[in-house]
C-alpha cells in the first residue's frame, strides 16, 4: 500500500481567509484583462492584439509595396509567436483594422471580402489577403528596432517582442478605440489626422495654449462614416474631463423621385448617404419598416436601399400629406438616424488605466514621441560614428597604399597583418580589421572618392545629430517637420460636420469690421431655372436643432436657392465667382422676431419663420424644402421674398404678373399671414406673378421689356390704386408678340437703371432721363440694339459701388462693377461691359 503524505506536517498547506485569497485573484485577473487585453496603451493607441498583427506582418516582410498574403498566415504566426489566444479572435481584429467605416486611417490593407457596413461578416481567413497599409508601414513601425523601443519575451521566451511600437502619429486619436474591462471601459473616437497635427505642433509651440485654443485646432472628432456633430458642449466636456456624450445625426437630402406607372407621379422623397458612427445600415432600415408596421411612425410609403460602390443611399418616400421635417423629426426621435456617442478618453498610462483630457493624450503622445525620438538619434550617432571610425581607417590605408601592400606582402597570416597596422598605422583594432577585410576594388580611384564623400557626409550628419540630442528647442523642430510630412502625406479632409448650437463670433473676428449693407428686397429678379436646385441635390434639408439666429445674422439667399444665416463676423461678400458656382443673390440682417416671407409664382406668400433657417456650417437646405409640400406638389416657384415686419418705411408691395397686370397692396395684408399661405393676388389660368418689390409713395415703378422698352409709373392712388387681395390689378402695359417682361424695380427719381442686353452691351441710364407714362401706354424706348437679333437680359438699380453677375447660357457667371458701366441718355447701345463666348447670350442680371 502507498505511503500517504503528510502534507500538514510538512507545512505544504497554508490557511489563508476566502475573502483575501478572492480580493487578490480578482485583482490580479482584473490587471491581466486590462493592461492584456482591453485597454490600448497611449503611447501607440494599440492594444496588444493589434501590436502583435502589425510586428509580425512586419516580420513577414508583408510592406504595402510587396504582394498581399493570406490572412491565415498571419493569423498563424500571430497565434505561434505573440498571441496565445483564439484565432478569431485575432482574425476579428485584423478584419477591424482593414475596414475603412471602423478605422479612420486603416492600418492594414485589404483584398477580398472584409465585411460592410450592414453587418455583412467577412469572409474566412483562408480566402482574405492582408498587407500593410502605407501609414501603417511609416507611422506606426518606422525604423523599428530595440534601440528606439523596449522589446520583451513572449510567451514561451522563444520569441521577442515590442512593448510599444514606434508610432510617429497619436493612432489612439486617429483610429479611436473601444474596449471593455473589468470595472471600467474606454471609449474613443477617431480623429483627423491633419487637425491632430495641427494640435501638436501648437502644443510644441505653445506649451501654455488655453485650451479653449486647442479645440478650435481639434473642433471635434471625425468619423469614417462621416455624419453630423449636432453640438459641441459635448465635445468640450469630454475633451474636458475624459467624459461626455456626443450627438450624431445622419446626413439626409430631400429629393423629389418620379415613380414609374401608367401615369408619372412625383413623390417626395429623404435620402440618407451618411449614418452616424457604428449605426448598422441594414439594421436601422428593418428597425424603421418595422415602426411603420406598428404605426409608431407615420407619414412612410417605402424604404430602399440603393447603396452600391458609389456610396450609401436610403430612399425613404414619404405620403403627399406629410412634410418632410415632421417625418426627420420622429426618425430622430424613434430610430438611430440621431445617436449619441458616449466618450471615454480611457487608456495605459506606464500600464496604469487613467481618464485623460485631449490635452493630456496629446502630451503624453509627445513626450513619447520626443523619447524614442532621442532614442533613435542616439542610435544613428552611435552607428554614424562607429562607421566614421572605420571610413578614418580606410582612408588612412589609402594615403599610405605602398606601406600596407608591403605589411600584407611580408606578413606570414592576416594576425601578424593586423598588429603590423595597428602599430605602424596608428589604428585601432577595429580599423585595422575594416583594412584586411575591404576588397580590392576600393584601390581604383573613383571608389578612393566615394569613401571621402561618404566620410565627409558622415561628419556633417554627426554634427546635426549631435545639435539634436544637445539641443531640445531643435529636437521640436524635427519632430514638428516630422508631423507636416506625415501631414502632406496622409492628411485628407473632414468627413463629419460639425453644427454647433448657438454659434458666436469671436472678438478678433468682431474688430474686422461690419459687412456693407446688404441689397434691397426690390432688387430681387424672377429666378431662372438655374436658381432652382437640381435634382439630386436639391430640396435638400438641413438637419439641424431649430434655434435662432443671433443678433447680428445675415441671412444670405443663393443662385440655386439654397438658404442659411450666418455672424456678421463671418459675412464676407463675393469677390470672385467661378464658372459653375452658386452665388447669394439676396442677403439682409435678419431678427429674432423677424419671418421670411416667400412669394410664390401662383400669387400666394408662406411665412419661414427664423429658428427654421439653418446655420451656414450646417448642410446645405434648400428654400423650397422649409414651404409646404403643396409648393412643390404644385409645382410652384418662388418668385420673391422678403424680410418682414423689418422694412417699416417699406409699407406697400407692388405685384407685376408675366402678363403685365400690375398691382398695390398694403402690407398689413400680410399680418393674417399663416402656415397654409396667404393669397397676395388673384391670377387668370395663365399667368403667373414675376416681380414683387417693396416701395413707399416715394417711389415710382420701372418696367423693361427684352424689346428695350421701359415703362417708368408714379405710385400714387390715381395711377396704381391700393386693391385687396383678391384682386387681379390693372394692365400695365400691353406686350407685343414675343416680348416679355425682364425687370420691374421701384427706384426715387435721382436713381440710376442698369440696362443689360443679351449680347453682352450695357449702359446706366437716369431714371429721370425716362418720361412718366400712364398705365396701357407704350413706354420709352431705353436704348438701342447692336443687333436685330440683340434682346435687353435685364434691368437692376444701379447702386454705387456695387457688382452685378451675369449668367450666360454657357454657366458662367461673370462679375463686373456697376460703376465701371458709362451713363448714357435714350439714345445709344451702351458699352459693352463683357467679352462672350460664340453663341453664348446672357440669361440673367443679378445685383449683389
Amino acid at each position: 500500500m502507498a505511503r500517504q503524505l503528510d502534507l500538514l506536517a510538512t507545512g505544504q498547506i497554508i490557511p489563508t481567509a476566502l475573502h483575501q485569497e478572492m480580493e487578490r485573484s480578482y485583482l490580479e485577473y482584473a490587471m491581466s484583462v486590462i493592461v492584456g487585453r482591453a485597454l490600448p496603451d497611449v503611447r501607440d493607441g494599440m492594444k496588444p492584439v493589434h501590436r502583435r498583427i502589425v510586428y509580425a506582418m512586419h516580420e513577414l516582410g508583408l510592406t504595402a509595396d510587396r504582394p498581399y498574403r493570406k490572412c491565415a498566415r498571419v493569423v498563424g504566426d500571430v497565434l505561434g509567436k505573440y498571441h496565445p489566444h483564439g484565432d478569431q479572435a485575432v482574425y476579428d481584429a485584423l478584419v477591424r483594422m482593414v475596414q475603412e467605416f471602423s478605422s479612420r486611417y486603416p492600418l492594414l490593407a485589404g483584398h477580398g471580402n472584409f465585411g460592410s457596413v450592414d453587418n455583412d461578416p467577412p469572409a474566412a481567413m483562408r480566402y482574405t489577403e492582408t498587407r500593410l497599409a502605407p501609414i501603417g508601414q511609416e507611422a506606426v513601425l518606422g525604423n523599428i528596432s530595440e534601440a528606439i523601443v523596449d522589446f520583451t519575451n513572449n510567451f514561451d521566451n522563444s520569441q521577442q517582442e515590442p512593448v510599444v511600437l514606434p508610432a510617429q502619429l497619436p493612432i489612439l486619436l486617429l483610429n479611436g478605440c473601444s474596449g471593455i474591462a473589468v470595472g471600467m471601459a474606454t471609449n474613443i473616437p477617431p480623429h483627423n489626422l491633419g487637425e491632430i497635427v495641427d494640435g501638436l505642433i501648437a502644443l510644441i509651440d505653445r506649451p501654455q495654449l488655453k485650451d479653449e485654443q486647442l479645440w478650435e485646432i481639434i473642433p471635434g472628432p471625425d468619423f469614417p462614416t462621416g455624419g453630423k456633430i449636432i453640438d459641441t458642449e459635448g465635445i468640450k466636456e469630454a475633451y474636458r474631463t475624459g467624459k461626455g456624450i456626443i450627438p450624431v445625426q445622419g446626413v439626409t437630402h430631400v429629393e423629389t423621385i418620379s415613380l414609374e406607372g401608367r401615369r408619372p407621379k412625383e413623390r417626395t422623397a429623404i435620402v440618407v448617404t451618411e449614418l452616424p458612427y457604428q449605426v448598422n445600415k441594414s439594421g436601422w432600415i428593418e428597425k424603421v419598416a418595422d415602426l411603420v408596421n406598428q404605426g409608431r411612425l407615420e407619414g412612410i410609403a417605402d424604404i430602399r436601399d440603393e447603396s452600391d460602390r458609389q456610396g450609401m443611399r436610403v430612399v425613404i418616400e414619404l405620403k403627399r400629406e406629410f412634410k418632410t421635417k415632421k417625418v426627420l423629426e420622429d426618425l430622430y426621435k424613434q430610430t438611430a438616424l440621431q445617436s449619441n456617442f458616449g466618450v471615454i478618453l480611457l487608456a495605459l498610462v506606464d500600464n496604469k488605466p487613467c481618464q485623460l483630457s485631449l490635452r493630456e493624450l496629446l502630451e503624453e503622445f509627445l513626450n513619447f514621441r520626443e523619447q524614442t525620438l532621442t532614442r533613435q538619434y542616439r542610435h544613428e550617432l552611435t552607428q554614424a560614428q562607429t562607421r566614421l571610425h572605420l571610413l578614418e581607417g580606410l582612408l588612412i590605408a589609402l594615403r599610405n597604399l605602398d606601406q600596407v601592400i608591403n605589411i600584407l606582402r611580408n606578413a606570414p597570416d592576416g594576425t601578424t597583418a593586423k598588429q603590423k597596422f595597428q602599430e605602424e598605422l596608428t589604428i585601432s583594432e577595429e580599423q585595422a580589421d575594416s583594412i584586411l577585410a575591404m576588397p580590392m576594388r576600393r584601390l581604383t580611384g573613383l571608389e578612393q572618392q566615394k569613401l571621402q564623400t561618404e566620410y565627409e557626409d558622415l561628419q556633417q550628419r554627426i554634427n546635426q545629430l549631435q545639435v539634436l540630442l544637445n539641443d531640445r528647442i531643435e529636437l521640436m523642430k524635427s519632430l514638428k517637420k516630422d508631423l507636416r510630412a506625415l501631414k502632406r502625406k496622409f492628411g485628407d479632409e473632414r468627413r463629419t460636420r460639425i453644427v454647433s448650437s448657438a454659434p458666436t463670433a469671436s472678438k478678433s473676428e468682431e474688430k474686422k469690421g461690419n459687412p456693407s449693407t446688404p441689397p434691397q428686397p426690390s432688387k430681387t429678379t424672377t429666378p431662372s431655372k438655374s436658381s432652382e436646385p437640381k435634382a439630386k441635390d436639391s430640396s435638400s434639408l438641413s438637419l439641424f436643432t431649430p434655434q435662432p439666429p443671433p443678433k447680428d445674422a445675415v441671412l444670405t439667399i443663393t443662385e440655386q436657392g439654397y438658404i442659411y444665416w450666418q455672424s456678421a463676423a463671418e459675412f464676407n461678400s463675393i469677390s470672385s465667382i467661378k464658372k459653375g458656382t452658386d452665388f447669394p443673390i439676396y442677403t439682409q440682417r435678419i431678427q429674432q422676431q423677424d419671418s421670411l416671407i416667400v412669394i410664390t409664382d401662383q400669387g400666394k406668400a408662406y411665412p419661414v419663420s427664423g429658428s427654421e433657417i439653418p446655420p451656414q456650417e450646417s448642410q446645405p437646405c434648400s428654400l423650397l424644402n422649409l414651404l409646404p409640400n403643396s409648393v412643390q406638389k404644385n409645382s410652384q416657384k418662388i418668385a420673391s421674398y422678403f424680410l418682414f415686419p423689418q422694412q417699416k418705411n417699406l409699407s406697400e408691395l407692388i405685384l407685376l404678373t408675366g402678363q403685365g397686370r400690375i398691382k398695390r397692396l398694403s402690407m398689413s395684408e400680410l399680418e393674417q399671414i399663416g402656415n397654409r399661405g396667404l393669397s397676395l393676388i388673384k391670377l387668370k389660368d395663365d399667368d403667373r406673378l414675376g416681380y414683387l418689390s417693396l416701395t413707399s409713395e416715394s417711389h415710382e415703378v420701372a418696367i423693361a421689356t427684352n424689346g428695350g422698352r421701359v415703362l417708368r409709373l408714379t405710385t400714387r392712388d390715381e395711377q396704381i390704386p391700393l386693391m385687396g387681395r383678391n384682386a387681379q390689378g390693372n394692365q400695365a402695359l400691353r406686350l407685343r408678340y414675343g416680348e416679355n417682361i425682364v425687370g420691374c424695380v421701384t427706384p426715387k427719381i435721382d436713381d440710376n437703371l442698369l440696362l443689360i442686353t443679351q449680347s453682352g452691351y450695357g449702359k446706366r441710364i437716369p431714371v429721370n432721363s425716362l418720361r412718366i407714362t400712364k398705365l396701357g401706354e407704350i413706354g420709352t424706348m431705353a436704348l438701342q440694339f447692336s443687333s436685330k437679333t440683340d434682346n435687353l437680359a435685364g434691368m437692376i438699380l444701379a447702386k454705387p459701388k456695387k457688382e452685378v453677375i451675369l449668367v450666360t447660357n454657357q454657366e458662367r457667371r461673370l462679375i463686373i462693377p456697376i460703376d465701371s458701366v458709362g451713363i448714357w441718355g435714350k439714345d445709344g447701345v451702351g458699352d459693352q461691359v463683357v467679352k462672350l463666348k460664340p453663341q453664348e447670350s446672357i440669361l440673367l442680371v443679378v445685383a449683389l
